[in-house]
């Protein structure tokens, strides 16, 4: 294409090996913020998570998420009446290479459950937490500043990575 680079600019390169440093070499979870701040192109954090969603589009990162994201991402389009957020939320969750949505399997269910009582996060929490360990996650990356590490998923907020 005419007037496009063959290689992203020098600051988004950089930003690429920053979240390889941060984020690890696995594949990375991701909570439900993520999605919203770069769907609806949040004005403190997509230059935050806008990268994220780079390094997944050019197969540099791979990442999960649970199928509670839907659940939770189209609450407010539908309450509003806009279906065609709605429709690009479902579109991004499931349609991108590179992007597995997590069933919420019983296997999952209990590994929530255990940590719930171990250290007292939120169910939904406590649901992307368990997605990400069952798929053997490095990180989880959340907007939540009160989201406590646990044993075995490095969580990484969004203010890391700014």
């Amino acid at each position: 294409m005419e007037g496009r680079r063959s290689r992203p600019p020098r600051r988004a390169r950089a930003a690429l090996v920053d979240l390889t440093r941060l984020l690890g070499r696995g594949p990375v979870a991701l909570d439900t913020a993520v999605f919203i701040y770069f769907i609806e192109e949040h004005p403190k954090h997509l230059e935050t998570v806008e990268p994220i969603f780079q390094a997944i589009a050019s197969g540099r990162l791979e990442a999960i998420t649970s199928t509670l994201t839907l659940l939770e991402v189209l609450v407010a389009p539908y309450r509003a009446g806009n279906i065609d957020l709605a429709q690009r939320y479902e579109a991004v969750l499931t349609r991108t290479r590179g992007l597995l949505m997590v069933e919420l399997e019983r296997p999952v269910l209990r590994l929530a459950a255990q940590l719930r009582a171990r250290s007292r996060v939120k169910t939904p929490d406590a649901l992307q937490l368990a997605a990400g360990l069952a798929r053997r996650c490095t990180a989880f990356v959340t907007g939540d500043r009160r989201l406590p590490d646990v044993p075995g998923l490095r969580v990484v907020r969004l203010s890391e990575l700014a």
